[in-house]
């Protein structure tokens, strides 16, 4: 209880007196993630690289490298098993066919079936060709593109132009940031992944729109105060409400990343490295980057605008 009244009580907390050392460990982290994505690449999951996912199941601990070994006989490319479970008796198998053709990749999963035969439980099987995961990349890039657009355009309608550029370079550092992580922490990238993306770009954008309408509320509230004064008490007006939405999400993503196993691992961890840099950002990306414009005569002139109208 006491720790709760600490959080929603008044802060005043100097943000922005960290600002310069923000704008440099932003960009290092932008940096670091596209070094991380040319270098190591990506963990494509079957969605993007295609192939055949397989989960299987037997009633005692399952040894890996004797499936290994039985499936050896298979022109199989890039086969990559994993155990599950705390008793070991579940077993993800990953894996391509030779030429990587639809065909290819049915028959592989007829063979490995008749190899491994009925003595395990087939609790799941994916098959994806080569050009539909081509296309389901792209896909993906376009939505999330589209996104970023959409979101821009109505926060420039919203508000002015800063605000607008403002949120889009704070999704910018907050997409490149996350990806950077999955790639850097080899975790599977797939449709899965990019719904959590897009997920976490909608919880980032309503963080930047909450402060935003904070600072244009004060702005016509407080005339004479420092633009950077006014930027750090918006943001400690809604900094509880920050916390406690950030929180309250934590206490269910935490649980599914823990528990949610080797499906929802990925899944979860975007949404979870997302909420921080999500928060992160509508403080030292979004709203710090306001302070490079004077936005007292950009709201003096929108005022002005209104009284020619009226008049």
């Amino acid at each position: 209880m006491t720790m709760l009244k600490w959080i929603t009580k008044d802060t005043h907390i100097n943000f922005m007196k960290a600002r310069f050392f923000t704008y440099t460990l932003s960009i290092v982290l932008v940096v670091l993630s596209f070094l991380s994505m040319y270098y190591k690449g990506f963990n494509f999951g079957i969605d993007f690289s295609g192939g055949v996912l397989m989960e299987i199941k037997s009633e005692k601990p399952i040894n890996v490298e004797e499936i290994r070994s039985k499936l050896s006989v298979l022109k199989l490319d890039e086969l990559n098993l994993q155990t599950m479970g705390e008793e070991k008796n579940e077993l993800m198998i990953r894996a391509q066919a030779d030429n990587a053709n639809e065909e290819a990749q049915r028959k592989a999963v007829i063979d490995i079936k008749k190899i491994l035969g009925s003595s395990y439980e087939y609790r799941r099987v994916e098959n994806v060709g080569p050009q539909v995961g081509d296309e389901l990349k792209t896909a993906g890039i376009v939505a999330s593109v589209l996104a970023m657009l959409a979101i821009a355009i109505y926060i420039w309608v919203r508000f002015e132009w800063q605000f607008a550029l403002g949120a889009l370079v704070g999704l910018f550092h907050d997409i490149i940031v996350t990806i950077g992580l999955l790639s850097f922490f080899s975790f599977d990238f797939s449709l899965t992944t990019v719904a959590a993306i897009l997920t976490l770009v909608g919880y980032s954008i309503n963080d930047t729109v909450v402060t935003y309408d904070r600072i244009r509320e004060n702005l016509k509230k407080y005339r004479k105060m420092p633009q950077l004064e006014l930027l750090n008490k918006s943001i400690n007006d809604i900094f509880s409400r920050t916390i406690l939405t950030g929180v309250t999400t934590l206490c269910a993503v935490i649980p599914l990343y823990l528990c949610g196993g080797e499906a929802l691992e990925s899944f979860s961890f975007t949404i979870f490295a997302g909420l921080i840099i999500g928060t992160y950002s509508s403080i030292y990306v979004c709203t710090a980057f306001l302070n490079l414009f004077d936005l007292r005569a950009v709201n003096h002139k929108d005022e002005d605008n209104v009284f020619a109208t009226i008049g």
